[in-house]
């Protein structure tokens, strides 16, 4: 996986400020190798829970009210399972915005084993997606989508992460003031066998102050949860599960 490695050491020089060692490296794929076996074991029934963190109060006030809202995760730890838990643990609709690919297996194994209350809307389908996603929304469900990869975000802005301005997708904003939700964004942590940590960002709600007052709120408000996501990179490092170009820098 010559590319793969490449953005690998990319990211964790950016991160250190130093050429990474070797078993920096090492450690960056095992962790990704480890969290693909538990996506496997959790899809074949094996019991896996999620634990609200002190700090995801946005998260759970959402829980509170029973209201459906965009969820904002990102490619970090076990955040790609925190809609699946969510679904069935909270008993929420979910619906999950996906990229379908060669190696998409998995997640559609984990959609067979949580069907009950997830669903997948795919990405690659755009010219279906705005009406994929009104059709969730009117439904009552939840829809859940990556923030961090641009490939198909029609909306991007620039936010300091890792020492630059760097474009992030900025789409799930756009949905929120569209259809009238909130967004909370949370990423999920390894806590031990059968545990993953959820934090998450305070909710974000749509008020009637206008497109360009509730935009401002909304830059200030993923600024924050990006700053929380880059001190828990710094402490775990190969938590990052992006192996691709960062994020582009500004121009």
């Amino acid at each position: 996986m010559p590319g793969q490695r490449a953005h690998s050491r990319e990211y964790l020089t950016v991160l250190h400020g130093r050429a990474p060692r070797w078993s920096e490296v090492f450690r960056h794929f095992w962790a990704f190798e480890e969290f693909l076996m538990l996506r496997f074991r959790v899809a074949r029934g094996v019991p896996h829970r999620g634990e609200l963190a002190a700090d995801a109060g946005g998260f759970r006030q959402l829980l509170a009210t029973g209201e459906p809202a965009l969820l904002g995760t990102f490619h970090f730890g076990h955040s790609d399972l925190t809609g699946f838990l969510l679904g069935r643990q909270e008993h929420r609709r979910v619906y999950m915005i996906r990229q379908r690919v060669g190696n998409s297996h998995d997640t559609e194994i984990l959609g067979a084993e949580f069907a009950e209350w997830v669903s997948f809307i795919w990405v690659n389908e755009a010219e279906n997606l705005l009406f994929a996603l009104k059709d969730a929304i009117d439904a009552g469900g939840s829809v859940a989508l990556k923030c961090d990869r641009l490939e198909f975000s029609a909306k991007t802005e620039a936010f300091n992460f890792l020492g630059a301005r760097r474009l992030f997708p900025f789409t799930i904003y756009h949905l929120a003031l569209i259809f009238r939700r909130p967004v909370v964004l949370c990423v999920g942590r390894p806590a031990g066998p059968g545990l993953s940590t959820v934090h998450s960002s305070p909710l974000f709600v749509p008020d009637a102050a206008g497109k360009a007052a509730n935009l401002a709120r909304a830059r200030e408000h993923f600024q924050e949860f990006l700053t929380r996501l880059e001190a828990m990179l710094r402490a775990e490092p190969e938590l990052w599960f992006n192996f691709l170009p960062l994020n582009p820098v500004a121009p």
